[in-house]
């Protein structure tokens, strides 16, 4: 089985176990004499951390390759004329990797020149298409699973089970960014039962169809309010993300974002508004600009926990699908 999104675990399974595995009632080590391939188009400090710490504690090896550094650069479109500057197919990448490994990670980032293509995931796709053992989404254009299942692991541990008030938030940022971790956010926020709030300036909607699959799960209330979405809230999740009108103009997207530079930050007077909430960033975040310094490094904030169940959850994910 792969996991490409959260849609493809129980969540509360998941969660359960890597709770197992964060307290040591779970030492085993299903991956002994095993090696799972990394694949990383793209830069990373905690997927690539903590699934190569992941794989080593449950008894494996990691084989960590960037196409266009460490491997060849790769092309996944088919029927593509290869005589530009990609030098391999994922066909063959794929299918020669899974003779070493048993699992393959990917990590391939929205690129922001084509929604209509990009929220496809098309090389996501490609990996699952020709592999025939399980591939792990690592973070692709649409979604970052790994990461929003830590986040859920990491509300149940700060806040206990239940329902919560949980807000989701968009933050200045200088640059576009992808929607993958609010998209895997809110999907998950909701398959777990919470009731969700998306707070966002006009004109920065997430993906309709994949708000759609979420009310589907539960309440989620759209907001371009800030202040009325911290009012009583549980959790603050702090993200930016690009406009997917603006996709492949990015200058227009940052013209136009430039107006919310000021009001779009959380900081202590927004989250005095709040239900005493915990804080959360799926890192890396820039300082004083999504956050405020007193907010970061308060009580509230649970972003290194969050960063620590990457650890946990992949664990959990790895022991599942092997």
């Amino acid at each position: 089985m792969n996991f490409l999104s959260t849609l493809d675990s129980d969540l509360n399974h998941l969660i359960g176990s890597a709770l197992r595995f964060k307290t040591g009632d779970d030492r085993s080590k299903p991956l002994t004499g095993k090696s799972v391939a990394l694949v990383f188009f793209n830069p990373s400090l905690r997927t690539r951390a903590s699934m190569q710490v992941g794989i080593y504690e449950l008894g494996g090896n990691a084989v960590v390759l960037e196409p266009g550094g460490t491997s060849w650069t790769l092309e996944h479109r088919e029927g593509a004329v290869m005589d530009g500057d990609k030098t391999e197919h994922v066909a063959e990448f794929v299918r020669v990797l899974e003779r070493y490994c048993v699992a393959i990670g990917v990590r391939t980032f929205a690129a922001l020149k084509d929604w209509q293509e990009e929220r496809t995931d098309p090389v996501l796709n490609a990996f699952a298409k020709y592999a025939s053992v399980p591939i792990i989404n690592l973070e692709s254009a649409m979604h970052h699973p790994c990461q929003s299942a830590a986040d859920m692991m990491t509300i149940r541990e700060k806040l206990g089970g239940g329902r919560k008030r949980v807000v989701l938030t968009w933050a200045w940022h200088p640059k576009a960014l992808p929607m993958a971790v609010p998209n895997s956010f809110a999907l998950a926020a909701a398959q777990m039962g919470h009731d969700l709030v998306i707070a966002h300036p006009p004109g920065y909607e997430l993906d309709e169809e994949l708000i759609e699959t979420a009310r589907r799960f539960g309440r989620v209330e759209i907001t371009n309010d800030i202040d009325a979405a911290f009012e009583g809230a549980e959790v603050i999740y702090a993200k930016s993300w690009g406009a997917k009108q603006f996709y492949g103009n990015t200058e227009r997207d940052i013209a136009q974002r430039a107006q919310f530079r000021d009001r779009w930050i959380v900081n202590e007077e927004k989250m005095s508004r709040t239900n005493q909430a915990i804080f959360m960033h799926c890192l890396p975040v820039r300082r004083n600009v999504i956050v405020t310094d007193d907010v970061i490094d308060s009580r509230s904030s649970v972003v290194i926990d969050q960063a620590e169940n990457r650890l946990h959850v992949q664990k959990a994910v790895l022991a599942k699908i092997l």
